[in-house]
């Protein structure tokens, strides 16, 4: 199969506006819950990016239906036909194992492949193994996949040793049919969650959020269908403003509530940027440059993970010396490299900058960057190692004096919606090969 290519001709500055759907990291995980249905189920508003296509190939290789018609998805339920995950979908993301409880609900036992995703880091599936196991399921490791069997999951109290995403996503979906009470403690709540959490609602689950990132689930017997409309994306509208930024001119950015950028956009403030807010768009510009900053990634509400690529390019046209200080992946820098060959200035360390120790302290994980700007970039041929990282180099393309030769696209049309269409609206000299 011939490699898809991006050849990025800079361009000026980029204008206009983008209009971003519901995120890449709650569709997947709707279509995974309305397995649990008695009813079809719908979600508005979906992006059209390859997890959604890898997702329904999952659900119709166990026996769902998903049929989709431009920005909408229906799952339609029905009997499993096979509690097997594909092993043909070995690696291709994470979706498989947030499917565990729900087939155990369903037919008592599963089967899922390893998982795949970004090579941003180590993200073992302990948590999610101890997790089923407290729920009173048998759960084997093999080299292939892991294996799974419970009559009947029961609820149980969960101490997740560290609020992750994908965790307390599994936990959920465990929860919400099991016998009795479930309480999350130490759960995640990004925005995702929570819109999980109400569609879950919609369809019959009963949730409750306690204070202390603690949250109940009492299972029921069954759930029924829902429709749902996802909300904007933070992560890519977060992106197309940064942008319009780093190419110092101005990207609108429509269909992402303000208040799941509330602390993007003052990190992006705190820079030099200038907003206008409605309840319609958000719009950035930095007509008087840019100034460095010192940024710490966190769980949410903190500064998210998948906001500091974007924000990398960023710190290499502001004026000064940038720290970046990535808690959450110890791998999430391995795109580093790339900018550094397209003459980005960034030297990174194993110690704990810009902010306070992290679970990465004292280990060999290089999860801090010094960035000093403004760097002259340069066009280059660059290979995406993931989602968020293709789209840094997008940007660093954009803004660089001459032409780039993009590879690995398939990352970045993974994840965003439709972004050969976006950036062209934006002014990109942008050619798909």
């Amino acid at each position: 199969m011939t490699e898809k290519l991006w050849e990025i001709e800079p361009s000026g500055p980029l204008r206009g506006d983008v209009t971003v759907r519901g995120a890449k990291n709650a569709v997947s995980k709707h279509m995974v819950a309305a397995m649990l249905g008695t009813e079809p189920s719908t979600i508005r508003n979906a992006p059209d990016v390859g997890e959604v296509g890898i997702t329904a190939g999952m659900l119709e290789h166990i026996g769902m239906a998903v049929e989709r018609s431009g920005g909408e998805i229906t799952v339609v339920p029905g009997p499993v036909a096979d509690p097997s995950v594909g092993k043909a979908f070995t690696g291709l993301n994470r979706i498989p194992i947030l499917m565990l409880g729900p087939l155990l609900h369903l037919a008592g036992e599963a089967f899922v492949p390893l998982v795949g995703g970004d090579p941003i880091g180590r993200r073992p599936v302990d948590f999610h193994v101890a997790a089923l196991r407290a729920f009173g399921a048998e759960v084997t490791l093999a080299a292939d996949g892991i294996h799974a069997r419970a009559s009947r999951l029961v609820g149980t109290r969960i101490d997740l040793p560290y609020p992750s995403v994908g965790a307390t996503e599994t936990v959920l979906l465990a929860a919400v049919r099991a016998q009795g009470k479930t309480v999350i403690r130490n759960a995640a709540t990004e925005p995702e969650i929570i819109e999980l959490a109400l569609f879950l609602q919609r369809m019959g689950a009963r949730i409750s959020f306690a204070p202390d990132r603690r949250i109940v689930v009492e299972g029921v017997e069954r759930l029924g269908g829902a429709v749902t409309r996802l909300a904007g994306d933070r992560i890519e509208a977060f992106s197309y403003l940064v942008a319009g930024l780093v190419t110092r001119g101005e990207v609108r950015v429509h269909g992402c509530p303000q208040d799941r950028l509330v602390t993007a956009i003052t990190t992006l403030a705190r820079m030099g940027a200038r907003f206008e807010i409605t309840d319609e768009w958000i719009m950035a510009s930095a007509p008087d440059g840019l100034r460095p900053a010192a940024v710490q990634t966190d769980t949410h509400p903190g500064f998210a993970t998948d906001w500091q690529t974007p924000l990398m390019v960023l710190f290499t046209q502001a004026d000064g010396m940038s720290v970046l200080h990535e808690t959450v992946y110890e791998n999430r820098l391995a795109y580093v490299p790339a900018l550094q060959s397209m003459g980005a200035e960034i030297e990174v360390y194993d110690t704990c900058l810009g902010g306070p120790a992290c679970r990465y302290h004292d280990t060999a994980a290089l999860h801090s960057a010094v960035v000093r700007g403004v760097s002259k970039l340069r066009g280059g041929d660059v290979t995406m190692p993931d989602i968020r990282a293709g789209f840094s180099a997008v940007l660093a393309a954009a803004v660089a004096e001459g032409p780039s030769t993009l590879r690995g696209v398939h990352h970045i049309e993974r994840g965003y919606h439709r972004p050969v269409e976006q950036f062209r609206a934006l002014g990109l000299a942008l050619r798909a090969v």
